[in-house]
């Protein structure tokens, strides 16, 4: 695994900035750019697993939330490589690996830092897709506060 990390400052609050990162609908479209079709399964409490799956091939990762401060800072552990929707182990590509994702709002101005580990063969693909969605994320949560002012 190799750790990376990624950051863009976002014109709304905080509150606005996890909404659009959590959220099912703005999730997918964010989340499949990284990944086509990926869609969160569980639910988003402390020590509990969550599931991000790939509708489209299937194949997915399950994570255990380690730490969780909504609207602030989640921190999720990969716990398996899945298969079939979920159901099924595969290779451990992503198994023990973390993810966390802290959000610093100043001036109505939300930092959002995102660390990672990923396997080294995947770096040069998330280097590319990772800042695509995180300027995705910028639009849908600017837009959305347009909207909500």
């Amino acid at each position: 695994m190799k750790p990376i990390q990624f950051a863009i400052k976002i014109k709304a609050s905080k509150e606005k900035v996890w909404a659009t990162l959590w959220e099912d609908a703005t999730f997918r479209d964010w989340a499949s750019i990284i990944d086509e079709g990926t869609y969160m399964k569980g639910i988003m409490e402390e020590g509990q697993e969550i599931q991000y799956i790939s509708s489209v091939n299937g194949y997915g990762v399950t994570s255990l939330i380690e730490k969780l401060k909504p609207n602030e800072f989640i921190l999720l552990k990969h716990s398996a490589d899945t298969i079939d929707s979920g159901e099924k182990d595969r290779e451990k590509e992503w198994t023990d690996g973390k993810e966390s994702y802290s959000l610093v709002e100043k001036n109505r101005v939300t930092t959002l830092i995102v660390k990672m580990d990923i396997p080294e063969e995947q770096e040069a693909l998330f280097n590319i897709r990772f800042p695509k969605a995180l300027e995705h994320i910028k639009k849908l949560a600017e837009k959305s506060n347009n909207i909500d002012n």
